[in-house]
């Protein structure tokens, strides 16, 4: 059995938080690499079990400034082709998006979810639920959907498109699973300007909140993981299951 997880940091201090930790629980080896930082990624990956690219401050849209954000988005066709699967997140997500020939937009007024915010699964993305009722986003910019597309979670705010699955192996989602009590500090004072953003909720509702939905948070987080990895044992699509 494949052991080992491709894992795409994008800043010399970032780590893949609780989704790390889980992954290793459930046996696995991570694989971490940093494009921004110069390091190369796999060409071998169908000797991995799961590819995954997490957040970081630079957008999706920053291809012709900064190349390895093409790169990244070059090489999640590495994944998609094989049928290894695939998991964006926050900027990953976009990253997918993107590959896809999707749009990921911001506002003038750069209008933010920085904090917790309630989402709802789809009809679909209850396969892979119950989803907890909000989650920590830290974003200006979000994703729209590809033809092909499946929706699996929504919000009511600016940036309606929460998760979706893409094929059978492939997932993005926009919020941030894998922050811990740790990272939550530290992205509030590293970043603390933009608590000024419209939108982004004050700082004190960052832990208050977490204390009310993370346990649901972790719930689904695992499950989710183990969903997620299975796809590459048996590829059968939700729709076609249903």
């Amino acid at each position: 059995m494949k052991k080992r997880i491709v894992i795409v940091l994008h800043q010399e201090t970032s780590t893949p938080g609780r989704v790390g930790m889980k992954l290793i629980q459930k046996g696995y080896e991570l694989d971490i690499r940093k494009p921004a930082l110069g390091e190369a990624l796999p060409d071998n990956i169908e000797d991995y079990a799961g590819a995954i690219i997490f957040g970081g401050p630079m957008s999706a849209n920053d291809d012709c400034e900064h190349d390895y954000v093409r790169t990244e988005i070059d090489w999640i066709s590495k994944p998609l082709d094989t049928g290894v699967p695939f998991l964006g997140i926050c900027l990953g997500g976009q990253m997918l998006a993107r590959h896809l020939g999707g749009k990921v937009f911001g506002f003038p007024d750069d209008r933010a979810e920085i904090g917790y915010y309630g989402i709802s699964e789809t009809a679909e993305g209850a396969a892979y639920g119950p989803w907890p009722q909000k989650v920590y986003q830290w974003h200006r910019e979000g994703f729209e959907l590809v033809d092909g597309a499946v929706c699996l979670a929504t919000s009511q705010g600016h940036f309606p498109h929460q998760a979706f699955r893409y094929g059978d192996t492939a997932f993005a989602i926009q919020f941030h699973p894998e922050v811990t009590q740790k990272m939550m500090n530290r992205w509030l004072v590293k970043a603390e300007e933009r608590l000024a953003l419209p939108g982004a909720r004050p700082r004190d509702s960052h832990f208050s909140d977490r204390f009310v939905h993370d346990p649901s948070v972790d719930v689904w987080l695992d499950r989710f993981l183990d969903d997620w990895l299975a796809t590459a044992q048996a590829p059968v699509s939700v729709l076609a299951a249903e």
